[in-house]
């Protein structure tokens, strides 16, 4: 596999449109042959199923299912990551060969750091943010022991993000913002 030209780490709150901004840049890229969304979360969820005897496929969407074992696996993964911080990363590069990746749910230094340590020249970081009222529009209520977090707060200082968008239903037309990421991907699957 050849080195992707393009990583873009994305990370915001729950509820911050992370997974609709991601798909919106695949789709406009010209779809998964050109770019691969890569999710953290997958392996992470897939072998905490295993492990508990979970349906995979449901921790995967947005349903309450997810939610009644969110705070027990974030707890589960914190162990994995403290035995070894790339664990989840690797995982999910393994045999990706389209030239753009977008992991869409970056959420500790550490993933960051691994990112840039092994793909330093491609490495960008997007943080997306949203105003809590309209996470909560989206459903977002806050919980105590996930919303304080590492999983929801690791990334809220000591990142210089390359860009962020703001996705609110009121703030900056979204189009503008995702077309200043747009020009750069462009550039370099150019090169």
């Amino acid at each position: 596999m050849d080195s992707p030209k393009l990583i873009l780490l994305f990370s915001g709150k729950r509820k911050s449109g992370k997974d609709f901004v991601t798909s919106i840049i695949q789709q406009r890229l010209g779809g998964s042959s050109v770019c691969a969304i890569l999710r953290l979360s997958g392996p992470l969820k897939e072998q905490y199923a295993k492990e508990h005897g979970l349906d995979f496929r449901r921790l995967l969407d947005a349903s309450g299912y997810k939610e009644k074992f969110r705070e027990d696996m974030i707890r589960w993964g914190e162990e994995k990551r403290n035995a070894d911080p790339g664990y989840f990363c690797r995982l999910i590069v393994r045999d990706v060969p389209q030239p753009v990746w977008i992991v869409s749910d970056a959420r500790r230094r550490s993933d960051v750091e691994w990112f840039r340590c092994r793909y330093q020249l491609q490495t960008r970081t997007v943080r997306v943010q949203a105003s809590e009222e309209s996470r909560r529009e989206r459903g977002w209520v806050y919980t105590a022991g996930i919303d304080d977090a590492e999983s929801e707060c690791g990334l809220d200082q000591g990142v210089a993000f390359d860009w962020t968008i703001s996705n609110d239903s009121d703030g900056p037309l979204l189009e503008e913002q995702l077309e200043r990421v747009l020009r750069v991907v462009r550039d370099c699957l150019e090169l």
